[in-house]
């Protein structure tokens, strides 16, 4: 093993001068693998690549403080010598020594040269913290003869591969090692720039069913599986919940009394919009009546809809984890506990309620919102590469930290959603996080009417599902 690394070693050194050239030969190629990683990016990430080689990738990712290493000298030679900004190391991939913590690790086409794949993913653990993100790029196993080719007639640098792995391969060494997978993707039909067709085949063809299987690259993301200990983050973050309140005086006390303490302490914020009942009275007489035992706050949103009302309480929100909680009740606070433990715990970044696996009480959701929810079901699930049965479920869950770079992050998508909803997935898709779902009982409403007018919002969401498809899937 210790001689075989040393040839890697050699033959790395000696491709190093050419690297540049061979990257700018085929940037087309590169500059795909490059804005794709950076769409996950933050300006405020820390970020290592692994196997940066000379630093190309790096350079262009968005990064507070960007570390790259790699076991060849001569690699890092020429990374330092084009980008001084960033800090490099001769470092092996199977022996990582920094003592540090990492929002973003990357690993673009380097695994396929590694010995002990499994031995690298562990070693990862080692720079990160529960919500690190991991993206791993490779070859598409299909690829193989079309790639060798082009290392024969120069298009490609002829490299000793050690290993052609298949996504579930990847997945399970992820798994193998501690790290829970939660998306995979594919991309790039042609990798060379042809004129208008790579353009129509790259950017629509190759995000279609079936066609998709056939691109050259496949991503990987992922994240350190969840702690398993509940002592360890019981009470570990504070919380804030906010409950929009319009036309709802009949559920304003029991909001209260049936919610559970979450965390080391739990805020309740009261938004009241534009109601004809007494709502906003109730709400200041229940604030008063239970002042001595919870921590409650009231506003009166000066805008229309949902998603101002949202933004009016987080803006109001000191929690370390945000929530919703819709005023009719209809997800019951008591599950509130499953959506803390689940965040808490590190099994998911972004926590979205379904109210589609459990039978529903008989008028809790009409016929034409159930299959209007089925019909947004699939097209997130394909729109965002993540597994989703309820997109319009009110309960959604995240942290505080996360919420703030989503507001810094909005004007990507603008200001399109009424509802709020979609705001939020899109935000934490563009954010890279895992959204995990947690099935609920969907109940019957004891008080009160829906808010929702079904054909007129219908039409709205589908605008905004053409709309998510031009920003999230064919970019």
């Amino acid at each position: 093993m210790v001689n075989k690394q040393k040839n890697s070693i050699e033959y790395f050194d000696s491709i190093a001068p050419l690297r540049q050239k061979k990257r700018k030969l085929n940037s087309y190629y590169w500059k795909d693998i490059t804005q794709y990683c950076n769409y996950f990016a933050h300006d405020d990430f820390n970020v290592l690549e692994i196997g940066c080689g000379t630093g190309e990738l790096l350079h262009k990712i968005k990064g507070k403080r960007k570390v790259g290493i790699d076991f060849s000298p001569k690699m890092i030679d020429v990374a330092k010598g084009q980008f001084p900004d960033i800090e490099f190391h001769i470092m092996s991939a199977e022996d990582i020594g920094l003592d540090e913590k990492f929002d973003m690790i990357i690993l673009s086409n380097i695994i396929g040269y590694l010995d002990d794949v499994q031995e690298v993913f562990n070693q990862l653990k080692k720079v990160c913290h529960i919500n690190t993100k991991i993206i791993v790029t490779y070859y598409n196993f299909l690829w193989e003869p079309l790639l060798k080719f082009g290392e024969k007639i120069g298009l490609k640098t002829r490299t000793p591969l050690l290993n052609w792995l298949s996504e579930k391969d990847i997945n399970n060494l992820l798994y193998l090692s501690g790290f829970s997978v939660y998306r995979n993707t594919k991309r790039m039909l042609i990798p060379v720039y042809i004129p208008v067709f790579s353009y129509l085949f790259n950017k629509y063809l190759s995000k279609l069913p079936f066609i998709r299987l056939l691109n050259i690259n496949f991503y990987t993301f992922a994240k350190p599986s969840h702690l398993t200990e509940k002592t360890s983050f019981e009470d570990k973050y504070s919380v804030t919940v906010v409950i929009p309140a319009r036309n709802e005086s009949g559920n304003i006390e029991n909001a209260i009394k049936r919610m559970p303490k979450l965390g080391k302490s739990t805020e309740i914020i009261f938004i009241e919009g534009n109601s004809t009942d007494d709502t906003w009275e109730k709400i200041k007489e229940i604030k008063e009546q239970y002042s001595a035992t919870h921590i409650i706050k009231t506003g009166q949103q000066k805008g229309i809809g949902k998603a101002d009302a949202v933004r009016m309480g987080y803006d109001m929100a000191t929690g370390d984890i945000l929530m919703i909680l819709d005023a009719d009740l209809t997800v019951p606070p008591e599950d509130l506990q499953k959506f803390y433990d689940a965040i808490a715990s590190g099994q998911g970044d972004f926590i979205n309620g379904c109210r589609l696996v459990y039978p529903m009480e008989k008028e809790a959701m009409r016929s034409l919102n159930l299959m209007g929810n089925k019909f947004f079901s699939l097209s997130f699930s394909w729109l965002l590469e993540q597994q989703f049965k309820d997109t319009l479920c009110g309960t959604k869950v995240l942290f505080r930290k996360d919420y703030l770079r989503l507001v810094s992050n909005r004007t990507y998508f603008g200001d399109f959603d009424p509802f709020g909803d979609f705001d939020l997935i899109f935000g934490a898709h563009k954010l890279n996080l895992k959204i995990v779902e947690i099935p609920i009982r969907y109940r019957e409403r004891t008080y009160g009417s829906t808010n929702i007018s079904r054909f007129k919002h219908g039409l709205i969401l589908l605008r905004m599902c053409a709309f998510a498809s031009r920003k999230i899937k064919f970019i």
